[in-house]
């Protein structure tokens, strides 16, 4: 049992998590092309995964961290949405997606239409995943569910440190 626990999740903070690709039917970003983990390099990333149903859970998280205006040549975002989550129709989503990527220039807009991170990197299925990386994909951080004032403050610190 200890070893299927093991193998359940990817992540380990201090580490790289496996490249994760999401192409063709599996997904990729808002505008159709494929979109892979390795590009979690260069800057400091922030990287959300969220059932759309969820979408709301850590507003008061988002908007405490745009509050930051971190420096958008070090600091990175991206929303990986777990299209396969919820009962709302993919060209629904498609449409909401395309607006907020629009809305939202500096943010990467991703769909995930198999469940592919939760399978692979072990994230919360059906949640709202933030995890938070370092300049060479290394993560920092990692929570699913609701963001406490203190795990906020703490992404905060972290991502200061990080683009020292």
């Amino acid at each position: 049992m200890f070893l299927l626990s093991l193998l359940a999740t990817a992540l380990l903070i201090g580490h790289t998590p496996p490249v994760v690709v999401l192409e063709g039917e599996k997904g990729g970003t808002v505008d159709g092309k494929p979109f892979s983990t390795e590009t979690i390099k260069g800057k400091v990333y922030l990287v959300v995964y969220a059932d759309p149903d969820k979408k709301d859970l850590n507003e008061d998280f988002a908007e405490a961290v745009k509050k930051q205006n971190f420096d958008r040549s070090k600091f990175g975002s991206i929303a990986i949405i777990n299209m396969k989550a919820t009962w709302i129709p993919n060209f629904v989503l498609n449409g909401i997606l395309k607006k907020k990527q629009e809305k939202y220039p500096n943010t990467i807009y991703v769909k995930d239409y198999d469940k592919v991170f939760v399978r692979e990197w072990g994230l919360k299925d059906d949640d709202y995943n933030v995890l938070l990386f370092d300049k060479n994909g290394k993560l920092l951080f990692y929570k699913s569910g609701k963001m406490t004032e203190e795990d906020t403050q703490k992404v905060i610190q972290l991502i200061k440190k990080h683009l020292e």
